[in-house]
């Protein structure tokens, strides 16, 4: 069997391409000049039709995977990224665990977050919490910290929506210390991740942990990070916290 390589992947991308698409995704991910997705280049391929060829190419050899996510176009660097899940999805299960390796993926993809590559939310966000939120789960969690202190945009993300990992597994508490310390961050992307994530929170590990840290809190968070984080509570609950702004 041929060992299939980066040149297939991008070929096959591109036989999906829609031009039409192409113009409505430079839009959606705000490519233009001084927005947040300034410069990324888009060929018009929807995510369901990314993961159908990702799936002929869970395989990929780690360099060849670099070779997606150095490229210049979006759809090349998603499609690099679900590989990197697949793949450490696949040697975190128990019947294929492989230390080695999960350790070898997570490395090389905070590699690419270093470099700048993981470098739009949708990017961040279906990476982040399946590659460092399973790798960091029962490790030192200081990573996280100092990819947030950063100050830059995408590592302040990345941050926040590695805690998911932690939230999937019950534990809130990385969640929680973080957001407290990114309160300030009125950038629209941060107050999205850092609501969406306390939501969470409240969801799937503990409600009052939520609302202890909204009632503490919710004086100095910004509107839109409160609203995504109040957005399950009960309607006297949110007119109470979006009060205490």
């Amino acid at each position: 069997m041929t060992q299939s390589s980066a040149r297939d992947v991008i070929e096959q991308l591109a036989d999906l391409a829609d031009p039409a698409d192409a113009v409505h995704l430079q839009r959606f991910f705000k490519t233009g000049p001084g927005e947040y997705g300034e410069g990324d280049v888009f060929i018009g391929v929807r995510v369901p039709k990314t993961r159908s060829v990702v799936k002929k190419h869970v395989g990929l050899a780690l360099p060849q995977v670099r070779l997606l996510l150095d490229s210049d176009v979006h759809e090349h660097r998603l499609a690099g990224l679900l590989i990197l899940v697949a793949q450490f999805e696949k040697v975190s299960r128990p019947k294929f665990f492989d230390g080695e390796s999960r350790a070898r993926i997570a490395d090389f993809y905070l590699g690419a977050v270093e470099d700048g590559r993981v470098n739009n939310w949708d990017l961040v966000d279906s990476s982040a919490g399946q590659i460092l939120g399973g790798w960091l789960y029962d490790r030192d969690r200081r990573l996280i910290f100092e990819l947030s202190d950063s100050g830059d945009l995408w590592r302040r993300r990345v941050a926040l929506l590695t805690t998911y990992g932690f939230i999937t597994r019950g534990d809130a508490s990385t969640t929680l210390e973080l957001a407290a310390q990114v309160l300030g961050d009125r950038r629209d992307l941060t107050q999205k991740a850092m609501g969406w994530m306390l939501r969470e929170v409240g969801k799937r590990v503990d409600r009052d942990l939520l609302t202890d840290f909204l009632a503490e809190n919710a004086a100095d968070m910004g509107r839109t990070a409160l609203s995504y984080a109040c957005e399950h509570l009960t309607a006297d609950e949110r007119a109470h916290f979006r009060a205490a702004r």
